[in-house]
């Protein structure tokens, strides 16, 4: 039975996110159907994540199994006939050995947070970015967010939802640079918590706002407590770029 590993963009605005839900369309529910449509059977798509309903991908991997064999350009191409008009694409497919697990083959994640700090709304960004109407200060962003490099109990950034395991996780980049009006936090790790990225982010606003310093980061890191957590960002801004997988390095975001 062959297995195939493919990557995937898609624009989360329409879906419950990417796990299959019975309350609305998912992305992965999508890629399982446009598959099934032309492979004529049963599949499930395993992602490396499970983005978030409004989360966003330029590059999620998953794999898929099936019965037969199928040239991964071919593969490729009638996933994304049957995905039409849905906002998913499967950019790249290739075939890869039995032992290969999106989730859990992954060495590291790659995320990026955008902000965009202007009082007009968004137009082009709309859905893209989060909008805050107010000037970001970015070197005290970056700053403060350093705070948070390696491996911490990150509990103040978790999800009551979260069903990780354990709250420690080890945070190998947090940059925070600004590209014009767009603002860009940039993490990696091997694995986040749910709603971590989020939660960053929105506590990183309010070190930009000037309500918060890098001193307050650290503390509400320490306190290893939900409530010190600064406002959730929404969804919106939230793309996941890359996953990392041991047999290659990819090129650098």
């Amino acid at each position: 039975m062959p297995r195939y590993r493919l990557i995937i963009e898609y624009d989360g605005g329409p879906f419950v996110g990417w796990q299959r839900q019975a309350n609305g369309a998912s992305v992965q529910g999508a890629l399982e159907a446009a598959i099934a449509a032309f492979a004529h059977e049963a599949v499930t798509v395993k992602g490396a994540g499970r983005t978030d309903a409004g989360v966003h991908a330029s590059g999620q991997a998953a794999h898929v199994d099936l019965t037969k064999p199928i040239r991964p350009d071919k593969l490729r191409d009638a996933a994304n006939a049957h995905l039409r008009p849905a906002p998913i694409a499967v950019l790249e497919a290739e075939e890869v050995a039995d032992d290969f697990d999106a989730r859990f083959s992954a060495i590291r994640r790659h995320y990026v947070y955008r902000i965009v700090d202007r009082r007009p709304p968004l137009a082009l960004m709309a859905g893209r970015a989060w909008r805050v109407p107010k000037r970001l200060d970015v070197e005290a962003m970056d700053a403060a967010g350093k705070r948070l490099l390696g491996r911490h109990d990150f509990t103040t950034f978790r999800s009551a939802a979260c069903q990780a395991l354990s709250p420690v996780k080890t945070l190998d980049r947090l940059d925070v640079l600004r590209e014009g009006e767009s603002v860009l936090i940039f993490t990696d790790a091997r694995s986040f918590l749910h709603n971590q990225v989020r939660s960053i982010a929105g506590s990183l606003v309010e070190v930009g706002l000037g309500r918060w310093s890098a001193d307050d980061m650290g503390d509400a890191l320490a306190r290893a407590d939900r409530a010190a957590c600064g406002p959730v960002a929404p969804p919106d801004g939230l793309t996941l770029v890359r996953v990392d997988y041991p047999e290659a390095e990819s090129p650098p975001v």
